[in-house]
């Protein structure tokens, strides 16, 4: 604090060329689409002001709804898939096994793959005539679990939500690991001198010492969540049947496809109050909580 009040300047001028770039490509494409949401616009003719109708539109569509379920949906595996997977491996590198910096690296791999790649990977393994999965269960004779996985409308959106979790493992993983190299290692030998060992350790100890790390994974797992799109417009451009389609997928096809920015804006600006509004019950349910 005290380098900071003498050497002001600098920082302000390290940290300006950054916080220009977040506010003009950040914060006020915003307040933009709060202007947007509020009119009738294709793009093209005079903007024309309708006030909350495109929210009243919204509100009353049922494919709107439906998105919003789907996104509960990515939410859930992403919160309840990603995070206990990621833990539970993060747990088991930190033991120092052999070969963990190679299934680091493995494991962070996913992260880095660009989305669309992963996309079609997964499309090709979901594929129903020569997909990885139902090839599998044609060589051990199991020809009759071969579904049409990204055509099926009840299995389309499982599919999608193991291709998310897959993904983003590796990125939790890093997190966890590092905050469990922070725990400071007297604390370990503490435990083991007072008894406290295997999972005994790391449910009274370890995951308390990492709770503000959870709690940000958990973060990061639902605004990740609510702005999904790119994975599942390649994999199933959100078929069959809207079967697969987020919030962020219909805004794009109402904005872009359909050219009604001003209904796309509306449900930019709902994405953007769902994410506060479950981001801060989740906040305020897992700090309240004591493990």
């Amino acid at each position: 604090m005290h380098l900071y009040t003498r050497s002001k300047g600098p920082f302000l001028a390290a940290l300006a060329p950054a916080v220009i770039v977040y506010t003009l490509f950040a914060i006020i494409p915003i307040f933009v689409s709060f202007y947007y949401s509020l009119v009738e616009w294709n793009g093209f003719t005079d903007m024309k002001f309708v006030g909350l109708a495109n929210f009243a539109e919204a509100f009353g569509d049922k494919i709107f709804w439906h998105s919003f379920v789907n996104n509960l949906y990515v939410v859930a595996a992403s919160v309840f898939g990603q995070v206990p997977i990621a833990l539970f491996f993060a747990l088991l590198l930190n033991r120092k096994l052999k070969g963990s910096k190679f299934f680091r690296t493995v494991g962070f791999l996913p992260v880095v793959i660009s989305t669309v790649v992963v996309s079609l990977v997964w499309g090709m393994i979901f594929n129903v005539r020569r997909g990885l999965i139902n090839q599998l269960l044609s060589a051990v004779g199991l020809e009759e679990l071969r579904q049409n996985w990204l055509g099926d409308p009840k299995l389309a959106m499982i599919a999608v939500c193991i291709t998310i979790i897959w993904q983003f493992i590796g990125l939790y993983l890093i997190i966890f690991l590092a905050a469990l190299q922070n725990i400071p290692g007297e604390i370990d030998d503490a435990a083991r001198i007072d008894g406290a060992t295997g999972l005994k350790q790391t449910i009274h100890i370890t995951l308390p010492m990492i709770r503000d790390t959870l709690v940000v994974a958990v973060i990061l797992c639902i605004s990740g969540s609510l702005r999904t799109f790119d994975l599942i417009y390649v994999m199933t451009s959100g078929g069959p049947g809207h079967a697969t389609e987020v919030l962020a997928t219909y805004m794009f096809d109402k904005t872009f496809s359909s050219t009604r920015y001003g209904y796309g804006s509306a449900i930019s600006v709902c994405i953007f109050f769902f994410s506060l509004a479950l981001i801060g019950l989740s906040n305020l349910l897992l700090r309240r909580r004591a493990f």
